[in-house]
């Protein structure tokens, strides 16, 4: 799992607390805790497809274009960081003679690919609305 995943779930959260709907990538950061940059980075993607809108200016920054409880995180997981649990290096070497060395990487692909379809499935049921639910209902207890 990537951080711009996380950054980018924070963001869409805290988007939709926000009673103006409204925040600049620098409010966005300082909530985060992280560079303004990195909010930009994953903004631009949020962006692309179809998240947020921006405004430019005075009194600008990110807005959600779409209801907090339409926006799974499986969508989220899907625009930044879909197949991100693989590991880009994996053990063995296909020519080998030995059974395991020669198929382990294939043999692992296939279970990180597995389980990113598993992930996706469980983040269906998860809405940017219903991360605001628990913690408003957090905030109460």
């Amino acid at each position: 799992m990537n951080s711009e995943f996380v950054i980018a779930v924070h963001s869409l959260v805290l988007l939709a607390h926000r009673p103006d709907g409204m925040a600049s990538s620098e409010e966005i950061a300082s909530n985060v805790c992280t560079n303004p940059v990195r909010v930009r980075k994953v903004m631009s993607c949020l962006r692309k497809h179809g998240f947020v809108d921006t405004r430019e200016g005075s009194g600008g920054g990110y807005r959600l274009s779409r209801e907090p409880g339409d926006v799974t995180l499986a969508d989220v997981y899907r625009a930044l960081a879909s197949g991100s649990l693989a590991p880009s290096w994996c053990s063995g070497d296909p020519q080998s003679d030995c059974l395991v060395g020669s198929n382990m990487a294939e043999v692992m692909n296939a279970v990180f690919c597995g389980a990113d379809q598993h992930l996706e499935t469980y983040f269906e049921s998860i809405t940017i609305g219903s991360m605001l639910s628990r913690l408003t209902a957090k905030a109460r207890s």
